[in-house]
Formats: C-alpha cells, sequence, structure tokens
C-alpha cells in the first residue's frame, strides 16, 4: 500500500532514498533535484524515508489531568461502551470533560474505535408508547450456596427499574412479584410485555376451550386483569421483542456475579438491591437524554400529576420517599 505523503511534502520517497544513498555533496544534490540545502541534509540524516510525526512531540491534555485520562481509559477498556454513553456516565465525576476532549482522548491512546462485534449490532426500535408499559422476565442468578429465580419489571419509557428474588420460577411466584410491582411502582402500570414461558401464560392449546374455561385462566393474566392491566406476550421465538428486561437481567449480571464473589446468598441480594437503586435514582441514560429514571418519572409527574401514585408504604425509594 503507497504511503500517504505530507500535503506540503517536496521530495517523494524514492528521490528521498537517492539523497540518502548519494555520496555528492548537498549543494549539488539541492541543485539537481530544486531543494534546498536544508532539506536535502534533513533526510540525508534520517534512516528512513516516512515522513516525520506531526504534532506534540509529548501529547496531553490541557484540560484533563492525567488522573483524568487514565480513569477515563480503563472506564472505556472496561465497558467498552460508545463515546455518547461514556460522556454520561463520567461527566458528573470528571466535570471539565466535553464530548471533544473525551473524544481526543481516547484517539490519544487509540481506543477511539470499537471492536468490530460492537458497533455492528443492529437495534431496532420500540413502538411509541407512555409511561407504564413495563417489560416482565425472570432469570437465575447462580450462587455456590444455590440459585435464586429474580423477577425483574422495568418501564419501557422511565426505565425505572423493580426486581424480586424467588425460590422457584412459577406461575404463583410471577403473580406474585406482580402484584408487589404494581406497589412498588410510582405510577400505574398500564401494559405488561412479557415472554410466553410458564410462569406468565398458559401453552397455546390450553389459553382457550375446557381448559381455559375451567382453570379461569392464568393466575399472571387474572392479576393483570383485576389491576386494569393489559397483558401482552412476545411473538414466540423471538425473544428481542422483551429484550429491553433481557438486557437489564444480563447488566445486573456484569455487575454482579462475574465481578465479585458473594460469601452468601444474602450478599448477593444486597448488592443487586443496592445496583437497582443506584440504576434508578443516580444513572444517566442515553435514553432519557442523560437523565436518571427518577428524573424522568419526576418530568413525567409535572406533565400528567394524576398519573402517579402515592408510595408511602413501598419496598423501594420512590419519589414520594
Amino acid at each position: 500500500m503507497a504511503s500517504i505523503l505530507h500535503g506540503s511534502a517536496r521530495t517523494t520517497p524514492r528521490v528521498r532514498a537517492e539523497l540518502q544513498a548519494s555520496k555528492e555533496k548537498a549543494s549539488v544534490l539541492a541543485k539537481r533535484y530544486g531543494l534546498s540545502r536544508t532539506t536535502v541534509n534533513k533526510w540525508r540524516s534520517r534512516s528512513t524515508t516516512a515522513d516525520a510525526r506531526m504534532g506534540p512531540r509529548d501529547p496531553h491534555s490541557t484540560v484533563l489531568t492525567p488522573v483524568e485520562e487514565a480513569t477515563i481509559v480503563a472506564f472505556r477498556q472496561r465497558t467498552l461502551l460508545p463515546l455518547d454513553d461514556v460522556m454520561g456516565c463520567l461527566r458528573d465525576s470528571i466535570p471539565k470533560l466535553t464530548r471533544s476532549s473525551l473524544h481526543r482522548c481516547l484517539e490519544r491512546h487509540g481506543i477511539s474505535r470499537l471492536p468490530a462485534s460492537e458497533t455492528m449490532t443492529k437495534r431496532g426500535r420500540f413502538a411509541e408508547t407512555t409511561i407504564g408499559y413495563v417489560h416482565i422476565d425472570s432469570c437465575e442468578l447462580r450462587h455456590a450456596d444455590g440459585k435464586l429465580h429474580m423477577f425483574l419489571a422495568i418501564d419501557r419509557v422511565s426505565k425505572f427499574t423493580f426486581v424480586e428474588f424467588y425460590d422457584k420460577a412459577g406461575k404463583m411466584n410471577a403473580a406474585a412479584f406482580l402484584t408487589h410491582a404494581i406497589e412498588a411502582f410510582p405510577y400505574k402500570i398500564h401494559t405488561v410485555l412479557t415472554d410466553n414461558g410458564i410462569a406468565f401464560a398458559d401453552l397455546p392449546k390450553n389459553r382457550s376451550g375446557a381448559t381455559a374455561y375451567w382453570s379461569g385462566g392464568h393466575i399472571f393474566g387474572r392479576t393483570c386483569a383485576d389491576n386494569g392491566i393489559t397483558h401482552k406476550l412476545t411473538k414466540p421465538y423471538h425473544p428481542w421483542t422483551n429484550g429491553q428486561a433481557e438486557r437489564m437481567n444480563r447488566t445486573i449480571k456484569d455487575a454482579t456475579l462475574k465481578v465479585f464473589h458473594y460469601p452468601d446468598i444474602e450478599s448477593l441480594k444486597a448488592h443487586v438491591i443496592a445496583f437497582v437503586k443506584t440504576y434508578n435514582f443516580a444513572k444517566h441514560l442515553k435514553a432519557l437524554r442523560w437523565k436518571t429514571p427518577f428524573e424522568a418519572i419526576a418530568q413525567a409527574w409535572t406533565q400528567r400529576p394524576g398519573n402517579l401514585q402515592d408510595q408511602s408504604a413501598s419496598p423501594h425509594p420512590g419519589p414520594n420517599t
């Protein structure tokens, strides 16, 4: 591949090589190639024919301190987040940080581009809706002492999250979790989206006919109906439809189980609850234009104050706590 020359270069790599190989006087070579003796001597003193690196010899930021730059580099390498997400996460801890200074910092350290696997993923967009559209899912948290089943609810609009732990991921526990989520959310839930798991819905063949009639329907669906909530199911074999809940499950695992060792299950539970609380009240999210879920709820309250409910008895802190 041909090298790219400086825009003001007076010589080519071939001429530079001839200057370095020649034993003639600098004045003779300067006259032959139409150059100054300074240019001839410069290239004869070098061992390569490539242009020297432009810019300062010791590049550094005039805005960020070395400690702040090290923090940015470590955060980027650990999280592999895009530029705007890094900006949103670090702007509170580094007040002088701007988007341009962050970009230059990443360029200096050679980490301005993410790996191809992180940048080539295709992400769809959910349909526009109002606050109160909640995704619910469950996952396993494994520990040396056993395993937990964590139910998770996350609002599509505000990103407010609520979790609880159970020994089994059965339909009775799912219905109990929904009841507690309705109490914990600081506003009315109007729609719930789940997958087709047995904890949330009957098998397709049992959703109608005599079986559904005599059983009264799935208890999770009945709980939704009793609270005026529309229960929607994802399309079979399309798990990405409920991707917000699944992605939040992975986020919690990445921040807890994959990083820390816990002496017992209770320590794991406490850390997950602390992480979710921090997420709800301190995590600035790009999807919310760098507001926290709590700030997004507060903004929704100013627009539609009648949509929020009293949370004085909620097990999780809320806007009215």
